[in-house]
């Protein structure tokens, strides 16, 4: 079982999920069992079968210490494990000395999703892409959209074993050009991201992370070598909120962004703004002006509204007043490219060409209107628009 390294006992999360399994089958909202989304199964041969407890494979990233202990060193918790424990992450397994991912493969959500959803403005817009998930997270989000896989232990989630090579083969015949892993957290599946992300490639389709930004250095550079974007969700700018909502640190996202700018790969940053906890003026004006400081003015910045949810329950929606606060801090502490998200024909969602001013994307909710950019340029003032309009382009190499 999961516990923690200090004290040796079992976590909050463990309570929470060995309380739902207590109970009987856990549901869905509205009644439906918790298992494998039907979406897309039987197009592109993604059908495979079914588990009931785990798809073991190597794990990477860990060292080994006395008494058959392993240390993981893929996210910043470095979790130590004794023999025939888990990590935090309820999803990497020490046996006897060696560690292994209990997730290779073992998909428990698929669907094919319009790349703005994830969301990615920047990267190829309006087109799709199929975005996987395994259960599992090495961070717990009181805010959680998908807390019913992220929070919860493979065997307690319906999965189906896909390995990269189906997934990859039902890219193609689905014609579908990007591979999202998505939903729960990809860095704690790392090993099945990077070897589909891999094969992808080599096929001619890309591959986007979409991610807390909870991984370590040397993972995440070995990572983007395959990768072809990456989305970071940065919970907040205070170590307090990681430390109360996330159970994590803001240091290592911060590292993760900074890294992403050295490797050179695309990336965009969403920021969930939580009334009364993320909100403050001040807050968001040191946000803004880190990113545009030590990332750089193009990083498109998204603030989205936050809903109810999870274990967060108390606290309303955000005003759509707050969000347009919060574009105007960025905008005015040099970010270019600041969105609004979670509010269907917001103007907030339209792409602007950063020296005009004219509207080069329109969107409306997960749909474009209207692209104009041209050869990745503004079509009035030929300002380039920075961005991945191109699959070469995204398939272009970063080693």
């Amino acid at each position: 079982m999961s516990v923690d390294r200090k004290n040796r006992f079992p976590s909050r999360r463990d309570l929470l999920r060995w309380s739902v399994a207590a109970c009987g089958t856990a549901v869905w909202p509205g009644g439906r069992r918790r298992g494998f989304s039907q979406d897309i199964a039987g197009r592109g041969n993604l059908t495979g079968p079914a588990l009931d407890g785990v798809a073991r494979h190597p794990a990477v990233f860990w060292e080994s210490l006395p008494d058959k202990k392993i240390k993981c060193v893929l996210c910043p918790r470095e979790c130590e494990v004794a023999d025939v424990e888990r990590g935090y992450c309820g999803v990497r397994e020490n046996q006897g000395g060696k560690y292994q991912t209990l997730v290779y493969g073992a998909l428990c959500s698929a669907n094919t999703d319009p790349i703005e959803k994830k969301p990615l403005f920047h990267y190829l817009p309006g087109t799709t892409a199929l975005s996987v998930a395994t259960a599992g997270c090495n961070i717990e989000c009181k805010f959680c959209q998908n807390w019913q896989i992220s929070q919860f232990r493979p065997e307690q989630v319906k999965s189906v074993l896909v390995p990269p090579e189906r997934l990859v083969t039902a890219c193609l015949a689905d014609k579908t050009p990007t591979i999202a892993y998505t939903y729960s957290e990809p860095v704690i599946f790392y090993e099945y991201m990077r070897d589909s992300a891999a094969l992808a490639r080599k096929r001619g389709v890309g591959s986007v992370m979409i991610s807390n930004g909870y991984i370590q250095e040397k993972p995440l550079r070995e990572l983007c070598r395959q990768l072809t974007g990456v989305k970071i969700d940065l919970k907040a700018f205070t170590e307090s909120f990681y430390k109360n909502q996330c159970s994590g640190e803001l240091a290592p996202v911060l590292k993760t962004l900074e890294i992403l700018k050295d490797v050179g790969i695309w990336f965009e940053i969403v920021v969930l703004i939580i009334p009364t906890l993320n909100d403050s003026r001040e807050e968001i004006r040191r946000m803004s002006r880190w990113v545009a400081e030590k990332l750089g003015p193009n990083v498109p910045l998204h603030f989205t509204r936050f809903h109810p949810t999870y274990r967060m329950t108390n606290l309303p929606k955000t005003p759509v007043s707050t969000l347009d606060r919060c574009r105007e801090i960025a905008l005015e502490s040099g970010v270019r490219y600041v969105y609004a998200g979670n509010v269907p024909m917001h103007p907030g969602e339209n792409t602007h060409c950063h020296q005009c001013r004219k509207v080069v994307i329109r969107r409306a909710g997960y749909r474009i209107l209207a692209n104009t950019i041209k050869n990745g340029k503004c079509p009035d003032c030929g300002a380039a628009i920075p961005g991945v309009w191109t699959q070469a382009q995204a398939l272009r190499s970063l080693a």
